[in-house]
């Protein structure tokens, strides 16, 4: 990743915001609490021609109650090695603290070019005040006064930041890369999940449940494939989100559904599935999302060689008709079957992906049409003669008949179990329409 920009500062002055401002979306969740962010958010964003991601960071304290401190600080640190420009954010309105002296130094051994944003400059008052925190002696480039709620002066701020870019950068160096979320309750081991694969803590764990907030998206490479995995907030049941910030979190988890080529989505094994776990599988089949199902917590079952196949055959019947989503039993902590259950999300986003020649279509399913034909409706025949895959995103089959109108779910669903039976589809909704012909 080229052109890498990183946000960073103490709590609440205004680093989020200035995130959105920059990559015109509100991806980052802004809230007049501290401490609302918490591990490294990525955007991407362009000034001039030239592309450039843009990495949010939680807010750098020392010497508080706070669980997250600690864990906050190391993800501070994470993105300023990351970082070809380091945006240091500090408060007009509250003018130079000893927390904003304390980051500095923490700075200074960043052999990388750094400007101070002196935000909420929101008259020309607070614009001169901005003038104080040249007392950091930190940056060797003038103080930029900026109001992150409106944008003004970020324009300046941006001209001289894109000096320092080596290149044009990349337009959306996420296009066309397959995308795969957790999804899950919250504490079922999301964030946990992400750090194993990668290796290195890319999101805070703790035993908390709602650590995650943020939607975190992460490159990664395996099996010869690029594809961002996404980790995202827990979901829980709207009657129980009580906070503002809980509810916005929820909504980027969903809206990651949305933008999601494939979900995981976690279980407890101790839990199994739940009515809330359904909703989310109901959702991602209604936005034509390729669906998993990963247990985790696997390690924590009593269990004899008959418990893996019990529980299946419980999700299943929980399932219904939706009998074609894959389900593996894994456990994080202990590493147990964890590539294998990304290995199975790439499986199902190039089932998801599958294009069927038609020769071979009609070849395969006019025969079993020819040994179960659609029931005659009101003495009336019907004949499926022919059919296509469409060239849709997802998998979406034509099938040409005489009197489509007729043609009833329980043969509909016939026509998709033959479907499936006959080529990879597992783990993708498949769709079937009826043309007149």
């Amino acid at each position: 990743m080229a052109n890498i920009v990183a946000i960073v500062g103490r709590p609440n002055v205004g680093k989020s915001t200035l995130f959105n401002r920059l990559v015109e979306e509100r991806k980052a969740i802004e809230d007049n609490m501290s401490g609302v962010t918490r591990d490294r958010h990525y955007g991407h964003a362009q000034w001039s021609g030239k592309f450039f991601s843009v990495i949010d960071t939680g807010g750098y304290v020392t010497g508080s109650d706070d669980i997250y401190e600690a864990e906050i600080r190391k993800q501070v640190k994470l993105a300023v090695e990351e970082a070809d420009v380091i945006l240091f954010v500090v408060d007009c309105h509250d003018g130079l603290t000893d927390l904003d002296k304390e980051f500095a130094d923490e700075l200074r051994s960043a052999k990388k070019p750094i400007f101070i944003v002196a935000n909420k400059a929101d008259n020309l008052e607070k614009s001169l005040m901005a003038n104080e925190f040249y007392a950091l002696g930190l940056s060797d480039f003038e103080i930029f006064p900026i109001a992150a709620v409106s944008g003004s002066g970020t324009g300046e701020l941006l001209d001289e930041v894109i000096v320092h870019f080596k290149d044009e950068g990349i337009e959306d160096p996420d296009a066309d890369t397959p995308k795969i979320s957790i999804l899950g309750r919250p504490n079922v081991g999301k964030s946990s999940f992400l750090n194993a694969l990668i290796g290195k803590e890319r999101s805070i764990v703790t035993n908390e449940a709602g650590t995650t907030r943020d939607a975190i998206h992460t490159r990664y490479k395996l099996f010869g494939q690029d594809f961002i995995i996404t980790d995202t907030a827990g979901i829980r049941k709207k009657a129980k989100v009580k906070e503002d910030i809980e509810f916005y979190s929820v909504m980027r988890s969903l809206r990651t559904l949305e933008e999601s080529d494939v979900i995981i989505v976690m279980v407890d094994a101790t839990r199994g599935l739940e009515s809330q776990d359904i909703n989310l599988i109901s959702l991602g089949i209604k936005n034509n999302k390729g669906i998993m199902i990963m247990v985790n917590k696997w390690d924590l079952l009593e269990k004899d060689h008959k418990t893996m196949n019990k529980i299946k055959e419980d999700m299943m019947e929980r399932l219904g008709e939706h009998k074609w989503i894959p389900i593996i039993f894994t456990s994080v902590t202990e590493k147990q079957r964890i590539f294998q259950a990304i290995e199975l999300a790439v499986k199902v986003y190039e089932n998801k992906n599958r294009r069927i020649p038609t020769s071979k279509l009609n070849d395969i399913l006019l025969q079993e049409i020819e040994r179960y034909p659609p029931p005659a409706w009101k003495g009336k025949y019907i004949k499926i003669k022919y059919v296509t895959q469409l060239p849709t995103k997802n998998p979406v089959f034509a099938f040409f008949c005489n009197l489509p109108q007729y043609i009833k779910n329980p043969y509909t669903r016939f026509l998709e179990n033959r479907l499936r039976e006959n080529f990879e589809f597992d783990g993708v909704p498949v769709k079937i329409i009826y043309k007149n012909k």
